[in-house]
């Protein structure tokens, strides 16, 4: 019950002026911090460089720096401030815990919105066990079968543990989570992340960032494992025997947390803008038990449209889609048409961050967290590996291991089930 009202003084804080920047920036503001050195730690020795010359070039210690025209800085979130992705293991989450506010015929309607009909992508690995396709319409009403069971199953009070025992539970993991992993590879990645979201429908805010918190705990108590799900060989359905794989665990980087307390004490703001839901990001940025301290108003993420004070299923209109060209949008709206001037360093991983690491001319270093990753990212990974130990470097990357969820003092990473270190996909 502590817990529950100590969450809900920080929910309705940051639905106004957040509670939380008293121990973040606001602290900050009131007594002046003093000029801090980053913590080289384990960043690459050239990273630690040339991170420190642009904080020094820039920071408020510098002759030419001014109070009314304040640097700030751009962290993507999940794979970038943290290992793993906070939302993915949200959804999880959910699912193991029942935790949806939808009636069946709701639940039905959100499990099909905006996705187009037919089989998933076969070349991407989404296929049953014995490689036949799957069609969307298909797993479809195999899981919105098995919901209607588990709901059943819930009005009638049977224990959350004896439901997770039945193998109508196990279908209704492995097909649900398939679908997300298959929506995502299949169709233009919107359409995944936006219907991932919906099923926080009915919900208030401070019920999903409840929820937020527990997930992130249990996750970061877990261990890096990517676990298989097997969907019932009893019940196949229409769609048959799929398997779904999800990455268990969450760590936090603690390099990236110092850093961003660094950028601050150096009169540098610190912004997230992040692919999942916003209000999911905000316990994890915001909330004083992880450490980050980035004020809640300072993230920018997807939203949802609210009746009653609880989310719909239905994408905020007008609102872009922050991924991508998406997260450009955001910066820009967001951030430089108000400021009038662009971000001094932006963080990113994947395909998501390639165009805000490059869009803006006035941004001085883009930070890559080196998932060794093809596509958008890659190119400008390929930039910043033709300019190690450059002093003027536009790009860097940054190693870590992904066995271990430790960054690593090298641009070089690990890939998970791996030992050795690679620069470039």
């Amino acid at each position: 019950m502590q817990r529950r009202k100590l969450l809900q003084t920080f929910i309705t804080a940051t639905a106004s002026a957040p509670l939380l920047t008293v121990a973040g920036t606001a602290l900050a503001a009131s007594s002046p911090a003093p000029k801090l050195q980053l913590d080289s730690s384990r960043w690459s020795p050239l990273n630690a460089t040339r991170i420190q010359s642009v904080i020094e070039q820039f920071g408020s210690s510098s002759k030419t720096y001014d109070q009314t025209r304040r640097p700030y800085v751009v962290f993507d979130w999940d794979n970038t401030c943290i290992m793993n992705d906070c939302e993915e293991a949200l959804f999880m989450h959910q699912i193991n815990h029942l935790s949806f506010k939808l009636t069946p015929v709701e639940f039905a309607e959100v499990l099909r919105k905006g996705l187009p009909g037919g089989p998933f992508k076969a070349e991407a690995g989404h296929v049953t066990v014995d490689a036949k396709p799957v069609k969307m319409e298909d797993i479809a009403d195999d899981v919105e079968a098995d919901y209607r069971s588990l709901y059943a199953a819930k009005q009638a009070n049977k224990s959350l543990d004896d439901i997770r025992q039945s193998e109508i539970f196990k279908d209704f993991r492995a097909k649900l989570y398939f679908m997300y992993d298959a929506i995502c590879d299949s169709y233009p990645i919107e359409i995944g992340y936006k219907w991932v979201i919906y099923f926080f429908a009915n919900m208030k805010p401070a019920e999903v960032q409840a929820m937020a918190e527990e997930s992130n705990n249990r996750a970061l108590g877990d261990g890096l494992r990517k676990t298989k799900y097997e969907s019932s060989r009893e019940i196949p359905g229409k769609a048959g025997v799929v398997v779904a794989t999800h990455f268990h665990g969450l760590r936090i980087h603690e390099e990236m947390r110092i850093l961003m307390h660094t950028f601050r004490a150096n009169g540098i703001d610190v912004f997230v803008s992040t692919a999942s839901l916003d209000d999911v990001v905000r316990v994890f940025a915001s909330h004083p038990n992880y450490g980050y301290g980035v004020p809640p108003e300072n993230v920018i993420g997807l939203r949802l449209e609210m009746t009653d004070g609880k989310y719909t299923n239905t994408y905020r209109q007008g609102w872009h889609f922050n991924w991508g060209p998406g997260k450009t949008i955001g910066i820009q709206n967001e951030l430089v048409s108000k400021k009038g001037y662009d971000p001094l360093v932006v963080f990113g991983d994947s395909d998501g961050d390639a165009w805000m690491l490059r869009d803006f001319k006035g941004t001085q270093l883009g930070v890559i967290v080196n998932r060794m990753k093809k596509g958008e990212i890659g190119v400008d990974s390929q930039m910043a590996a033709t300019s190690l130990g450059r002093r003027d470097a536009r790009f860097i990357l940054q190693g870590r291991d992904e066995n271990t969820g430790l960054m690593l003092p090298d641009e070089k990473s690990i890939k998970y089930g791996k030992v050795e270190r690679k620069l470039l996909a």
